[in-house]
């Protein structure tokens, strides 16, 4: 009678731990190559070019990491210094993030709370944009800009891309569930529309200004046709463009390991970002107070 009893139980216990098998495949298959390439970066580029890669570390870490972090010159080919591509993607990840959220949330502000004419017609032009995909405006957008002297510039990696209709919907959608009877309150209180902004609906859009943080940090980080288009000189080029460049048009002229070492580089960032937000953004779901 026992043994009928534990046998249904253990076959539960299996059915559960089917989900986290599955789960566990999928990680270890997205996982791996990314393994592939950190352990690719400690060796050199002749034992990864002969095809022998070993699965276990080498000695050549420091070596690589100090080679395409500081020096333009590798045993194959030339290329940016890490450090210089990395800022500069830094740059234009961080004001596209943060351009972006103040852009959204000050205009979404302006929809949702505010009344005046033509209100619903700017914000449906705003919406149909969504509708056009970067390659159909690229070309005119890269004329303003070029028309503007912003080529090889900050700005111009920056300002057009600023712009974001969708965080702008997800704000708007968000405002319009904030109680009225809390508008009303606040008008009681005699708190004016910036007071408002900045002492009600800043607080309780804590959660989506870090959603929207990591989401468009990461779009900007990851940005590759339009730094392509923009730039022109090694000193602006991001890391995306710079691994690109550096593979070159051969294996034989091909330094894998400093590749692999700026593509280990180049995921730290968005990673951290991940990291440190995740606590803060779980917090904010979390909070009774939302």
């Amino acid at each position: 009678m026992t043994r009928d009893r534990d046998t249904p139980r253990s076959g539960g216990r299996l059915m559960d731990m089917v989900p986290h098998l599955i789960l566990m495949l999928g990680v270890l298959i997205f996982a791996f190559p990314i393994y592939v390439t950190i352990i690719g970066s400690t060796w050199d580029a002749a034992t990864i070019g002969r095809g022998n890669l070993p699965l276990t570390p080498g000695g050549e870490m420091l070596n690589n990491y100090a080679s395409a972090w500081s020096e333009s010159q590798g045993n194959r080919v030339m290329h940016t210094p890490v450090r210089i591509m990395m800022w500069n993607s830094l740059v234009m990840a961080l004001v596209i993030a943060l351009g972006k959220i103040a852009i959204s949330i000050i205009s979404a502000y302006a929809v949702a709370f505010f009344r005046f004419p033509l209100r619903m017609v700017f914000f449906w032009m705003i919406f149909i944009t969504l509708m056009l995909p970067v390659e159909v405006r690229i070309i005119p957008t890269y004329e303003v800009v070029a028309n503007l002297g912003l080529i090889d510039s900050y700005a111009g990696l920056t300002i057009p891309l600023i712009a974001s209709a969708t965080a702008t919907l997800l704000f708007r959608q968000f405002f319009l569930t904030i109680p009225d009877e809390l508008v009303e309150a606040a008008k009681i209180d005699g708190a004016g529309a910036l007071r408002f902004f900045l002492d009600v609906v800043l607080p309780l859009s804590r959660t989506n200004i870090a959603a929207l943080f990591v989401i468009l940090f990461i779009y900007g980080w990851n940005q590759y046709l339009w730094p392509l288009l923009i730039t022109n000189s090694a000193e602006m080029e991001t890391v995306v463009i710079g691994i690109t460049k550096m593979i070159g048009n051969g294996e034989a002229a091909t330094d894998w390991n400093l590749i692999m070492a700026t593509t280990v580089l180049a995921m730290l960032p968005p990673v951290a970002v991940v990291v440190l937000m995740q606590r803060w953004f779980v917090k904010g779901l979390v909070d009774s107070e939302k």
